[in-house]
């Protein structure tokens, strides 16, 4: 039995109907086999969950090659180097790939798997790893055409892979998350030749619905809004369920007052021309990040005696909304509720917003203080005193000059690694991040016309990396002494091309990039004198962010008690958390303070067995197998480096096997390249 796309099937519900592997042998299991990439480097990772295909396990790496490796034996069958075999310098992400195959009344054509790689959507034939010529441009279509825009300094691509309706590849994307940055259409692209057969515009053009909540011009200089989580898909309604993510810019929006309709919507389209069905907005205007993290998962739950297909959908916020999969009516209410409005000039946030009554919350929704870290009494008082400087009050507190506390972080809550779904029980199962984050507005320099190195880095760079170049390591890492480590040419190759969470920055020309780099790497500040329009720029606001803070106590340890991370069951049948377990380690503080929790990313599968497997966490790179029913830790072992990926189950020649990327290069760990395929011994 395969595991033929992304999330096990269009469904998206990451389960196995296999039992060969049960609760009662799974103590047994035993590594398989292993396949190093050959691809880690320091800093890479590998989020990639496995497709598996007629015997064969596509994948890519952490260099973004695809390869393909006998599904049985984890030997190597083809590779395919986007790179051209060339230098790869900083990371890159990649979630997973797509497979498509002629049905057999079709005319017959190359079974294909697609992948993107930076700006570039690939077809590959599945058989010999080369390029099909007959698809867009000698095999490749650039993701950055079509758009309405200029390409030149766009950047786009697609960390999560497509899904294929008929003869279709619909594909979301990821795009810059500060201005400029491109618009989020979503697109259908024909299998065969790579030509644009539908878009959806998820920044509504004039005349389309959802264009009275934005400013008129909008759709022309806003970008985001973007499908980057992935989807899933009902083929036999041909329905299609995409989320959507913020608009750009984040965490102020000044030049987009509105409810901004469809950012941070669950759409609902028809797949077979893109048209709008039904969809729900779970942010208005939204100031917090807090796009839809991962795909949605098709479920079928039972409500006052009958069966109802339904739409599950975690949430950053630590939330679940389900729906009717047919209307989009809610199945447990959801509550617009009253906010604080924003004190900072020039914004205007939403009246309402929405929350859901049931199922309550699978992770903390406030940070007060009761809830400090009670880690060390230093650490202690040093979280208390800090808190009290900040604002602290739950959901949809208004970004602030002052500093404000995120809760669930900027990273859920629940993360891109999704959810599983268990028909034999109604139970959905997330595991959730509890980790606190500081948001910080700050005026944005004024602009005199003459420009530095250091002020287009303060305007560009910051944001992330600090205006101190400290960053958040290791999401953003920190410059301090990079020129230390890189030469010039690497570091403009990083800042042209982009690298992980970082977008390309072609649109700065050649001149500015350069200056930047000769300010992070030595501290020269080259002047530049700048035309001026005379016009007001929309992308330019009065504020931008003062970076991603993570909120830790002096020791570099969340500032909240633990847990720090936790595995939860939910019933989406009563709307209730059936289970909820500590999940995750930090290893030097076990001894301390027991089971601790920690960061995770990367999500479950559940299994007919009776088993649910998941990796995932930051701290103690452990593949774990839980009893499903009750959270019960039945096996676990050491991954040689971080299983920062959702793993596939899958069955060939009557024996099951479970397979993740060990991938690594979070929260500093250990970067590694390998896939780790485990089952019973023969």
């Amino acid at each position: 039995m395969d595991w033929p796309e992304y999330g096990g099937s269009a469904a998206n519900i990451r389960y196995s109907p296999l039992t060969q592997i049960n609760r009662q042998n799974v103590t047994k299991l035993k590594e398989a086999w292993r396949f190093d990439t050959g691809d880690a480097f320091e800093g890479s990772e590998m989020q990639c969950q496995p497709i598996i295909v007629h015997g064969t396990l596509y994948a890519t790496t952490p260099k973004l090659r695809l390869i393909a490796l006998n599904a049985a034996s984890g030997k190597l069958k083809w590779a395919f180097d986007p790179n051209n075999a060339g230098q790869t310098i900083g990371k890159s992400r990649n979630r997973g790939v797509t497979y498509w195959e002629a049905a057999p009344a079709e005319s017959p054509a190359p079974a294909r798997v697609f992948v993107v790689a930076r700006s570039y959507l690939y077809a590959v034939d599945a058989s010999t790893g080369r390029l099909i010529a007959s698809f867009g441009d000698e095999g490749r279509v650039d993701l950055r055409e079509g758009l309405g825009r200029p390409i030149e300094g766009m950047s786009i691509s697609a960390t999560s892979p497509g899904i294929i309706y008929k003869d279709l590849l619909i594909l979301g994307s990821i795009v810059n998350e500060t201005l400029p940055a491109a618009p989020g259409d979503i697109r259908a692209f024909d299998v065969r030749t790579g030509k644009v057969r539908w878009t959806f515009h998820t920044l509504p053009h004039p005349g389309e619905f959802g264009y009275a909540t934005w400013p008129k011009d909008a759709w022309t200089y806003i970008g985001g809004v973007n499908n980057w989580a992935g989807m899933a898909l009902d083929r036999e309604r041909g329905l299609l369920f995409a989320p959507t993510g913020s608009a750009t810019f984040d965490f102020y929006g000044s030049n987009r007052i509105g409810d901004n309709l469809f950012a941070n919507t669950l759409l609902a389209l028809d797949a077979a021309t893109g048209r709008r069905v039904w969809h729900y907005q779970a942010v208005h205007h939204d100031l917090w990040d807090r796009d839809f993290p991962a795909p949605p998962s098709l479920v079928t739950v039972k409500r006052e005696g009958r069966l109802i297909d339904a739409v599950s959908q975690t949430t950053k916020s630590g939330y679940v909304m389900l729906f009717e999969r047919e209307t989009g009516r809610p199945l447990f209410p959801l509550e617009e509720r009253a906010y604080p409005k924003s004190d900072v000039d020039g914004e205007v946030t939403a009246a309402t917003q929405p929350l859901p009554v049931r199922p309550p919350p699978f992770a903390r929704q406030r940070f007060d203080e009761s809830d400090v870290t009670n880690r060390t009494p230093a650490a202690h008082d040093a979280v208390l005193a800090r808190l009290r400087t900040l604002r602290s009050d739950g959901q949809f507190i208004p970004p602030s000059l002052q500093g404000t506390v995120i809760l669930p972080g900027f990273d859920g809550g629940a993360e891109w690694g999704g959810a599983a779904f268990d028909a034999e029980s109604g139970l959905l199962y997330v595991n959730a991040n509890e980790m606190a984050w500081i948001m910080k507005l700050v005026e944005r320099e004024k602009s005199t016309g003459v420009q530095t190195g250091k002020t287009l880095y303060a305007q560009n760079c910051a944001g992330c990396h600090g205006i101190d170049e400290k960053g958040s390591p290791p999401q953003f890492p920190a410059l301090v002494g990079i020129g230390s480590r890189h030469t010039d040419a690497e570091i403009l190759s990083i800042v042209r091309k982009g690298s992980g969470r970082m977008p390309a920055f072609l649109y700065l020309g050649d001149e500015r990039t350069a200056a930047i780099v000769a300010y992070i790497a030595r501290a020269e500040e080259k002047e530049m004198v700048l035309a001026s329009t005379g016009a007001a720029d929309p992308v330019i606001q009065k504020y931008r962010f003062d970076g991603y803070t993570k909120f830790l106590d002096p020791d570099g340890y969340p500032a909240l008690k633990p847990p720090w991370g936790t595995l939860n069951a939910i019933d989406l049948n009563k709307g209730e958390i059936r289970w909820r377990i500590p999940f995750g380690e930090h290893p030097e503080l076990v001894a301390a303070m027991g089971i601790t929790g920690s960061e995770s990313y990367g999500g479950p599968v559940v299994t007919a067995g009776g088993v649910l497997f998941i990796g995932a966490t930051t701290r103690d790179s452990k593949f774990r197998a839980f009893d499903k029913a009750t959270g019960e830790l039945l096996w676990e072992t050491l991954l040689p480096a971080g299983g920062n990926a959702t793993p596939s189950v899958y069955e060939i020649d009557g024996r099951q096997y479970v397979v993740i990327a060990a991938g690594g290069g979070k929260s500093g760990a250990k970067s590694g390249g390998s896939y780790v395929a485990f089952a019973l011994t023969e």
